[in-house]
């Protein structure tokens, strides 16, 4: 799935990580909604879908759903799909929060690959570039 003005960011799946793929699709839903990038009523793509569209079991999915609900930052009504939940609105300081992490999970794996500062910026402007 891309990401469009009507449509949710991409999820993806790493099977070279050892975190489970429903983890992995909780993980990044709950980042997406924390950062405020989806905002409260944004409907996320049907169960099935997204299970076709990872290649997952429809169940994986289903899963990672109901973790999101349990956290109460999702909401499931028959007929009208899942949708995001008591979300006020973006959440700046969250979302510097996550790319901060990310930025040092991005340096540690650069470090233990060995490579060196200008390597790794020039990896992330060859992966900024479309």
């Amino acid at each position: 799935m891309t990401a469009t003005p009507s449509e949710p960011p991409e999820i993806s799946i790493d099977a070279a990580l050892p975190v489970p793929p429903y983890e992995q699709i909780r993980r990044q839903i709950s980042d997406l909604i924390r950062a405020g990038v989806l905002i409260d009523g944004t409907r996320l793509p049907p169960v099935r879908q997204l299970a076709v569209d990872l290649g997952l079991a429809v169940g994986t999915v289903a899963r990672a759903y109901q973790e999101l609900e349990i956290a109460s930052l999702v909401a499931t009504s028959r007929g009208g799909g899942t949708r995001v939940v008591g979300v006020s609105g973006p959440a700046p300081s969250h979302r510097e929060a996550l790319l901060s992490a990310r930025a040092r999970d991005y340096v540690t794996d650069v470090r233990r690959l060995g490579a060196s500062d200008e390597e790794a910026l020039t990896a992330i402007k060859a992966a900024l570039t479309p």
